[in-house]
């Protein structure tokens, strides 16, 4: 019988922002009762502040070094469901992290679906006064081999509905 590829029963979203990250993470809370752990969001509650002030006041290094912490802490977790922030990709150490911590999905949407999903959003300090297609596919083709590296599984969003997507998730992971 094959081993599953995931052992420890915890999916570790990744992708650009506006790939669905969140809204994969709520659906596929409610059909495997698995917790979700926002990291950006984890970030907010122990810092105390939002993540563009973090990176106003900080820097991006800082924001950085804060997620690879929290990841490190949540490497003896079961049964989680991981949402990492579009860039948590960028640091080598971070993908070793997320792999160790389970099996990671690679959420992917064009730039096109990106933008219609985040141009109200004031939280993308990435994005702050670059709101176009062009800067997204900038930055996406940028973060592609990342992204690519750190899978190990890809799933594409672009028209399909979250439940579509998180079908697919639990298929290719189990």
């Amino acid at each position: 019988m094959d081993e599953p590829k995931n052992k420890s029963g915890n999916i570790v979203l990744i992708g650009f922002m506006g790939s669905g990250k969140s809204s994969i993470a709520r659906e596929l809370n409610s059909r495997t009762g698995n917790d979700i752990i926002d990291l950006d969001d984890e970030i907010v509650r122990l810092k105390g502040m939002s993540i563009s002030d973090i990176f106003d006041r900080y820097g991006e290094e800082y924001f950085r070094d804060t997620e690879e912490s929290i990841l490190t802490l949540l490497d003896t977790q079961k049964n989680i469901i991981l949402s990492c922030g579009g860039g948590t990709v960028l640091r080598e150490k971070n993908v070793l992290l997320m792999r160790q911590i389970g099996c990671v999905v690679y959420l992917t949407a064009g730039p096109e679906t990106i933008l219609k999903r985040v141009k109200d959003s004031d939280s993308r300090p990435i994005l702050n006064g670059n709101m176009n297609v062009e800067y997204i596919k900038k930055l996406l083709d940028e973060r592609q081999s990342a992204y690519l590296t750190a899978a190990e599984v890809i799933i594409s969003t672009d028209n399909k509905t979250v439940s579509e997507i998180c079908g697919e998730i639990l298929q290719s992971v189990s």
